[in-house]
């Protein structure tokens, strides 16, 4: 503790406190100014029991999108802390595509923040992968490191090696939602090893981005296949329609989800 103490004050004092968001001065690592905390949208209940999508309205105990009930997903249950958009989509981007791999053990605490109990019931905690060519270029996975920092926080295992994706899809942005679901089909595969670890087991399927749930949907169909008992998904954010993250923020903006609200906790980390 001492040691790790130590190392945190010369590492303050080497690199000072910057926002994730702009690099404004704040007071510790990993943390937001009052400007790019004010402009995210957080995701609270009331939501769908499974997606977790946003209500735009209270409703009455748990319950499912019409979505889900017209077409129940493969996984058990989806969160994600976010809605994505504004500060969300640039701090996300600088993660995903800006090598800002430091970003990644702020980011898994407010995952691990809005899916405690997602977390608490895992049984292996497993990332979205990247194709091999994919992760070349990258470098680095993005779900991967989140998945790592939420193993951290919670003392559940991670394993990055069990999920593979075997074919090199293009890229889903600007896809329709049946034409993504196509791109992504039977682009997963278990490798010899993940038979005998995720057998019988609740596995935590983790991703950056919830769009329209079709990549996270194939791999959990691949991870039930396999022998998984069940399977829950955490992403950081999700998109609610064409909600931007500082429109729902605003009362009474025209489509805000009544209840994305901003969270009352700072610092991010």
């Amino acid at each position: 503790m001492a040691c790790r103490q130590l190392w945190g004050a010369v590492r303050d004092l080497l690199w000072p406190p910057q926002c994730l968001g702009c690099d404004r001065p704040v007071a510790e690592q990993g943390g937001l100014c009052p400007s790019c905390w004010s402009a995210l949208a957080f995701i609270t209940p009331p939501h769908c029991r499974h997606c977790g999508l946003p209500f735009d309205h209270p409703v009455p105990g748990e319950l499912s999108c019409g979505a889900c009930l017209a077409d129940p997903p493969p996984f058990d249950r989806a969160r994600a802390p976010f809605v994505y958009g504004g500060t969300v989509r640039r701090l996300i981007l600088a993660f995903k595509h800006g090598d800002r791999t430091d970003m990644a053990a702020a980011l898994a605490q407010r995952m691990a923040a809005a899916a405690p109990a997602l977390l608490a019931e895992a049984e292996l905690i497993v990332p979205v992968p990247l194709h091999r060519w994919r992760l070349w270029r990258r470098r680095y996975n993005q779900s991967a490191l989140l998945a790592k920092a939420l193993a951290r926080l919670s003392g559940r295992p991670a394993a990055t090696g069990l999920l593979l994706r075997r074919r090199a899809t293009p890229s889903q942005g600007g896809l329709s939602r049946s034409r993504r679901a196509r791109n992504v089909a039977g682009a997963f595969a278990l490798s010899d090893a993940a038979a005998d670890r995720i057998a019988g087991r609740r596995i935590l399927l983790v991703d950056d981005v919830y769009t329209t749930g079709a990549t996270v949907q194939e791999a959990a169909r691949v991870l039930r296949r396999g022998g998984a008992a069940a399977v829950d998904v955490i992403a950081l954010a999700r998109v609610v329609a064409d909600r931007d993250a500082p429109a729902a923020n605003a009362a009474g903006a025209a489509g805000a989800p009544a209840r994305v609200v901003p969270d009352p906790v700072r610092p991010i980390s």
